[in-house]
């Protein structure tokens, strides 16, 4: 009984000296990473709303987590039978956290690593699921990442999930935006739809944390994901949508020479 009180009062000790934790994830042992989370049981409770998007079985699917954090879905495909299984965070401290919990939760086989989204071509692999959550948001230059994720690591499907602010409508926008409407001086009045695909920039901060730089609107999302070469398969969540890889960007909507695919020559 002594060496269980002073194994569980030493891994308390660990997690403590990692601190502050985004996800809370359970090591047993009435041990909890981020038991006061503002948002509940985070991620979980998230990802139950969600998880039977995925296969129950990934049967040895290679699966890159960008932006993994303390390592709860990376953690998740493994158990699901994932193959090779890649954790990247930009932050040491995430990826000393998700160090500590696949060690306590016995969940081995894992590789963690420091890089940024940016750097995903150095990578020199495509991955069968790519998952990219709550990291949009976070990053100055975002259609750039997901440029680079269909570029260069996006082998077939893509969960990904960003934080939306605005209206939930899509508008179905017209193939072409004019100047001015005719017999005007003004702007299409489409630009004044709420539903239109709108990314608002965050200038200072957005709930005490700096690094928040956009939030989409839903049709900015859905914009964005089609616009970087993905086709959305489901939505299975609000915020969380399940993408495969499109042959070219806006191949379903007009001549897809005008559009070539991400990363050829054209």
């Amino acid at each position: 009984m002594t060496t269980q009180l002073q194994q569980r009062d030493t891994l308390r000790a660990r997690v403590e000296a990692l601190a502050p934790w985004f996800q809370n994830i359970d090591l047993g042992n009435g041990i909890h990473t981020a038991p006061d989370h503002f948002l509940g049981d985070y991620p979980k409770m998230k990802f139950d709303r969600f998880a039977h998007a995925l296969p129950d079985d990934l049967n040895g699917a290679s699966v890159l987590d960008i932006g993994c954090n303390a390592g709860f879905y990376a953690i998740e495909m493994k158990r699901r039978g994932a193959g090779r299984v890649l954790g990247i965070d930009s932050d040491q401290r995430y990826l000393d956290q998700a160090r500590l919990v696949a060690e306590t939760l016995g969940v081995g086989d894992i590789e963690w690593r420091r890089h940024s989204v940016y750097d995903v071509g150095a990578l020199g692999q495509r991955f069968d699921l790519v998952i990219f959550m709550g990291v949009l948001y976070h990053l100055r230059h975002p259609l750039l990442a997901l440029d680079l994720i269909r570029g260069h690591v996006a082998g077939d499907r893509m969960l990904f999930q960003t934080m939306q602010q605005g209206s939930h409508d899509v508008l179905n926008v017209p193939d072409d935006q004019p100047f001015h409407r005719p017999g005007t001086t003004q702007p299409p009045t489409c630009f004044d739809n709420p539903a239109y695909p709108r990314m608002h920039f965050i200038e200072r901060e957005f709930a005490h944390d700096w690094t928040n730089w956009w939030v989409p609107n839903a049709a900015c999302s859905q914009a964005m994901l089609r616009a970087a070469g993905f086709r959305i398969e489901d939505q299975p969540e609000d915020e969380v949508y399940l993408c495969r890889i499109a042959d070219r960007p806006y191949a379903e909507f007009g001549p897809a020479a005008v559009y070539p695919a991400r990363g050829s020559n054209a």
